[in-house]
């Protein structure tokens, strides 16, 4: 067993890890970075979320739009997929391996004190690193729910083995309607597959207004996808056969509306959202405190009951977003970096999201069940997708516009999109709502045309 002291300890090679290790090295430190999987070398992001599943999203849109035969396009797509995560990949080891301070090892990481961990290397080697300051970059995993045979019959997947299938699904049944479920079941009908979504009560989106969850549901049924709620699964089993080799024929037993129903698959999705991967670190051996879900206590600086043990990205238990880990590094390099100006949690701000449906879906700020709840009087700005020309010319009119204002004051309060670039378009608004832009700033904005964002002329006009 091998025992060494390290200035700057990382556990965990995600978005926020891995950036603050490279600054660290830049700025002249020691850094040791372990990480359990090397197929896991820059975070879930680019290995097993984002970017692997915008690029399957992409290619059935594609192969949608273009009437391809759906086994051919979607192993094509898996090809482009797992090409594309194995450069990013490597990509992202290679970023740290030139640094002189950084050193990747690769292993098992678990506290035996309050600075001191434990590393079971993947070369069978033990090491014990004693640290001065340790940040901890875990990330999240699929949660799965307690249902009979869930965990044991083939062809069931978490959102990770949803990625990597071995072939086309020719039916599949997603477990849980929140925008995981429904970004999958938006993909999957585009190439091709018959789409049952099944939810365990009557609330679909139960955050989000009422027209812009009607017009995502009627997107969704426009492309084939059905969505049952009130559906209580009692049991996962494996179904009468392979389907021609087309994957695991699975039975989905359920409790719809209180009667008995039956839903038969060739893939099964669990989307039941996701929880903290703190179980194995071992916390309670450096006193560092979890919640209910396993997310590691943080204050505003993302200092943990330790406060030379900071929490970045997803193991928090705060929003998992990439982009949110990336703020992460910010706030904990603000603290450790010898110039940097403060930052923490409280300072951040209009913090947009997206889920990349067939159409796709942005939002930052309040939306009118937000303003009601809190008692904010707003101003609605509503837009068809359908009025805006570049919808029109790509040939997508689905969805909806809206904006949110302060009626005295005009300053633009938040934004919601489901249309055509969406995903673009929301950083725009967010921009402006950091600036404190009101609605004549978008309104009387030059933009170029014909684009998405000039629609925002209109919208707050």
């Amino acid at each position: 067993m091998e025992s060494r002291h390290v200035e700057h300890l990382i556990i965990g090679f995600g978005k926020a890890g891995k950036t603050l290790a490279a600054r660290i090295a830049k700025e002249g430190g020691h850094v040791t970075l372990v990480e359990r999987d090397r197929n896991m070398y820059g975070g879930t992001c680019i290995n097993i979320g984002c970017l692997p599943s915008k690029s399957l999203i992409l290619d059935a849109y594609a192969a949608d739009r273009h009437g391809a035969e759906p086994r051919q396009a979607f192993a094509e797509a898996m090809a482009a997929k797992t090409a594309l995560t194995s450069k990013l990949r490597a990509a992202n080891y290679r970023k740290l391996d030139v640094l002189d301070g950084v050193a990747v090892l690769d292993g098992t990481a678990r506290f035996t004190g309050a600075h001191t961990v434990l590393v079971d290397g993947a070369d069978g080697v033990q090491t014990v690193l004693e640290a001065d300051r340790i940040y901890i970059d875990t990330g999240a995993k699929p949660r799965i729910p307690d249902i009979e045979g869930i965990r044991t019959t083939p062809g069931v997947y978490d959102s990770t083995g949803m990625l990597s299938l071995p072939a086309f699904p020719k039916r599949v049944v997603i477990l849980g309607a929140g925008f995981i479920g429904l970004e999958f079941a938006s993909m999957l009908a585009d190439f091709g597959s018959e789409v049952h979504v099944l939810q365990h009560n009557d609330r679909v989106l139960p955050r989000e207004d009422a027209d812009m969850a009607e017009a995502i549901l009627d997107m969704l049924k426009r492309q084939g996808v059905e969505v049952v709620t009130d559906a209580v699964v009692t049991r996962v089993s494996p179904g009468s056969g392979d389907h021609a080799g087309e994957g695991a024929s699975v039975r989905v037993d359920a409790e719809v509306n209180g009667a008995a129903a039956v839903f038969d698959a060739d893939a099964v999705l669990v989307a039941a959202g996701r929880v903290p991967e703190t179980a194995d670190l071992n916390l309670a051996a450096a006193g560092i405190e979890t919640d209910a879900n396993g997310g590691i206590v943080v204050d505003d600086l993302l200092r943990t009951t330790d406060e030379n043990v900071w929490a970045m990205g997803d193991c928090n238990g705060g929003p998992q977003h990439t982009y949110i880990s990336l703020d992460d590094y910010r706030i904990v390099w603000s603290q450790i970096a010898p110039d940097a100006s403060e930052y923490n949690r409280a300072q951040r701000r209009n913090v947009p999201s997206c889920v990349f449906l067939h159409v796709p879906y942005a939002r930052v700020g309040l939306n009118e069940r937000d303003a009601a709840e809190q008692g904010i009087a707003v101003q609605v700005h509503t837009l068809p997708t359908a009025a805006v020309p570049k919808a029109v010319v790509m040939r997508e009119t689905e969805g909806l516009l809206k904006a949110l204002t302060d009626p005295a004051t005009g300053q633009l309060l938040g934004v919601t999109l489901l249309c055509p670039e969406a995903h673009e378009m929301i950083n725009t608004a967010k921009v402006a709502m950091d600036f404190h832009a009101d609605a004549a700033y978008l309104r009387d904005a030059i933009f170029t045309h014909p684009t998405m964002t000039e629609a925002f002329n209109e919208l707050l006009a």
